[in-house]
């Protein structure tokens, strides 16, 4: 698929069927976020693949939705601050924004590949922290299932880019 094709065609998939994704798919979406680029290239991160087959009930504490358990995949991206870059200037930490990019490519490589995903803030982080059993110097970001959509997208509404863009000074 070209890439601006890619970008419209991704959408947030909130029902899936239960076909298993494919070993070569799962490794293909992992390269494809593991060649993300991160701040100096650091690559802070850590991505836990989490098989939801009789751990329904488990993983529903993390995000109360049906649907979040639906997908054979859920993968969840955790950020190690200690290891990601700090600007000197202001002590700005680039994790979040790391784990972001690495989010994007994976989203985008599922998408490329037939799958469907959903980016997850809501969730509940202590629910998380356990589960996951991470330890206190990982940070849960971001959780997506993995899976092959059971459902269509609907219409994508954004703003106009005139209320979005800005040329040479605010």
């Amino acid at each position: 698929m070209e890439i601006f094709e890619l970008i419209e065609a991704r959408y947030s998939v909130r029902a899936y069927t239960s076909q298993p994704v494919e070993d070569e798919k799962l490794h293909k979406i992992l390269r494809a976020a593991q060649m993300a680029p991160t701040a100096a290239n650091r690559q802070p991160f850590q991505l836990i693949v989490i098989h939801t087959a009789g751990r329904e009930q488990e993983l529903g504490r993390i995000y109360h939705r049906a649907w979040f358990v639906q997908a054979p995949l859920i993968i969840a991206a955790c950020v190690i601050s200690s290891q990601a870059w700090v600007r000197e200037s202001d002590r700005f930490n680039a994790r979040l924004v790391d784990i972001a990019i690495v989010m994007d490519h994976l989203i985008l490589a599922a998408t490329d590949l037939g799958l469907g995903t959903c980016w997850i803030a809501a969730f509940n982080v202590a629910a998380a922290r356990e589960v996951l059993g991470l330890p206190p110097e990982v940070e849960p970001v971001i959780f997506t299932p993995l899976g092959y959509p059971a459902d269509q997208p609907g219409p994508k509404a954004r703003k106009p880019l005139a209320e979005l863009v800005r040329y040479e000074k605010w």
